[in-house]
């Protein structure tokens, strides 16, 4: 068994597609429109058939108060693994990409924080 796919609730399907793929530097899988959503994928261009992340619209009544606890208690939404914390830091920065956590090693592994603009928070983390 493997994961196939996993999703995060965005605000802006358009925005987040921007954003995951602009500045994060993911790629678009799959784009089918279904009504006023669409069923938006992006993979990882280091692994096009690997794990889909899908931006899922945040429509559902329960989202909205899953996310904002989520943000008020900085829970991040998904962790994506980096070869290099810092120096992916630095580009997402340079990029004016807002970041809650600057990378802080916590052990074996660094993590940082940034926000996606779409109503998450997402960890970047590599291990040591």
């Amino acid at each position: 068994m493997k994961i196939h796919l996993s999703s995060v609730f965005v605000d802006d399907q358009e925005k987040a597609l921007r954003f995951y793929t602009d500045v994060l530097g993911f790629v678009k899988k799959h784009d089918v429109p279904l009504g006023e959503d669409r069923w938006l994928t992006v993979v990882s261009p280091e692994d096009p058939d690997g794990t889909e992340l899908l931006l899922e619209p945040s429509g559902h009544p329960a989202v909205q108060p899953y996310k904002t606890a989520l943000l008020q208690d900085g829970i991040p939404a998904t962790s994506f693994a980096v070869d290099d914390v810092h120096a992916e830091f630095d580009r997402l920065r340079a990029l004016g990409v807002q970041f809650t956590q600057e990378p802080l090693k916590m052990g074996p592994v660094t993590t940082a924080v940034l926000d996606d603009t779409c109503g998450n928070l997402i960890q970047i983390v590599h291990s040591e």
